[in-house]
């Protein structure tokens, strides 16, 4: 309606800048709430929210309970809500926006479909005017006619939705979040204040989701934690672990510390009326035979890393933890780097040095080569001594040079000049790796020399 024929009918109408994206925002937020009701759940459309809700209504009393609980809690987003339940998710948005409330039983959504009107169809404006004009007023004057002359005279869209409201094809929803592995929840009669006898709650849902992991041989490697509050909000809290456990009580340990340190503290509010805890990534797990001999074992020692590992991502976060990791590259500038220790991307191996053989790298890089001044027998030959910061070094074994050349396939501009590496010895033993940028052979280069390391 044009916004003069409006004003015409309500002269005190207040009108705004629409902004979709705050609506967007809005919806998302509508969403979390309804999270409470099911994991899967999906935004239909501007205006709409689609719930799986298979196997969550016990939980609730029923559907009917279930759906009056749904729509009062979206009512304190300040919206009036209608909604509907049925087989198909077509069904359930068309029940909600022309049978408000409407439950539909078992076999029952073609029988109350059929008296829907055929703006039901959601379809564009003109082809609700042509179905207009062919006479067409319910969806049961559509039904009763054959599919393949619906599909030539209104497209084959109109006929998949019609079949779609009629239950007689189900297309299933896509939630927003990935559903996951494993999930226990709690529903509280009244709303729980208490963060200790919420912990309680939380140490029963970690042993049942325990016991679940142990029955599949597995163990949990990140875990989530949602709180449903009673106005609404939704409180997550995310737990990871440096290996798979189905310890309860060190993921109880984890999740009040990973409370305390919260930027944002979980404020109960008027009280929290649901817990769900979720499993969002396993890994097999085995157990380990105790043993009763004295000393650690290798396998105390790792979960004892592991423990150390959880507390301090529980502290201070994961991005905070990292560890060194190899590189696939030749060079060796590039070879090492840094990661998130709780990376799910696997690390490459440390290469093994050979059996026997000296280190080819040292355990010192420097992360700026060191300009030096060197004496050659011939511009090619390694070194016969060096000075570094002012001090001579003779040098008497010398091995090489390896050649590593740029990774040509990065870009850089300029490109890097090619190196020949030498490891050296002076007269003190002490060890060195240096090279020579660039080549004699290459008239635009001039030859320059650097040490880049340092052996034990």
């Amino acid at each position: 309606m044009a916004l003069a024929e409006a004003r015409a009918l309500w002269p005190n109408l207040e009108t705004e800048e629409a902004a979709p994206e705050a609506d967007a925002r809005f919806l998302k937020r509508a969403s979390e709430i309804c999270e409470m009701f099911t994991p899967l759940v999906a935004i239909k459309g501007r205006d709409g929210l689609a719930l799986d809700i298979t196997g969550c209504v016990h939980l609730f009393g029923g559907e009917s309970e279930m759906l009056l609980r749904a729509c009062r809690r979206l009512r304190s987003l300040g919206l009036t809500t209608f909604g509907a339940i049925a087989s198909t998710p077509h069904a359930a948005r068309a029940f909600a926006r022309y049978r408000r409330n409407t439950i539909a039983g078992p076999a029952e959504d073609e029988t109350l479909a059929r008296a829907l009107p055929v703006s039901a169809l959601d379809q564009d404006q003109a082809t609700s005017i042509a179905l207009g004009r062919a006479g067409f007023r319910t969806l049961a004057d559509l039904a009763d006619r054959p599919s393949h002359m619906l599909s030539a005279r209104f497209g084959e869209d109109l006929v998949a939705r019609l079949h779609r409201i009629l239950g007689r094809e189900d297309l299933r929803i896509t939630p927003l979040r990935t559903p996951p592995l494993l999930m226990a929840e709690r529903h509280f009669p009244e709303p729980m204040t208490q963060m200790e006898h919420l912990l309680t709650v939380l140490a029963r849902l970690m042993d049942d989701v325990a016991n679940r992991l142990e029955a599949r041989g597995e163990g949990g490697r990140s875990f989530e934690l949602t709180l449903f509050r009673a106005d609404g909000a939704v409180r997550r809290i995310g737990i990871e672990t440096a290996s798979g456990t189905r310890e309860a009580a060190s993921l109880v340990r984890l999740a009040r510390l990973k409370m305390e340190t919260l930027a944002d503290p979980v404020d109960p509010g008027f009280g929290f009326d649901a817990l769900r805890l979720m499993v969002l990534r396993s890994e097999p797990l085995h157990a380990v035979q105790a043993s009763l001999a004295e000393g650690a074992k290798p396998e105390d020692e790792a979960r004892a890393l592991a423990d150390l590992v959880n507390r301090l991502v529980a502290r201070f976060g994961r991005e905070n933890l990292r560890r060194l990791v190899s590189r696939d590259t030749h060079d060796p500038a590039l070879a090492g780097g840094m990661a998130e220790f709780l990376s799910a991307n696997p690390a490459m191996a440390w290469p093994a040095p050979e059996a026997g053989q000296p280190p080819a790298r040292p355990l010192t890089l420097f992360a700026h080569p060191q300009p030096i001044e060197v004496l050659a027998e011939v511009p090619d030959s390694p070194p016969l001594r060096f000075r570094w910061r002012r001090m001579l070094h003779e040098v008497t074994r010398a091995e090489g040079p390896e050649r590593i050349a740029p990774e040509w396939w990065r870009e850089a501009s300029p490109a890097p000049a090619t190196r020949d590496y030498y490891r050296i010895e002076d007269q003190a033993g002490h060890r060195f790796w240096i090279f020579r940028e660039g080549l004699y052979e290459d008239r635009n280069s001039q030859p320059r020399w650097f040490l880049h390391g340092l052996f034990p």
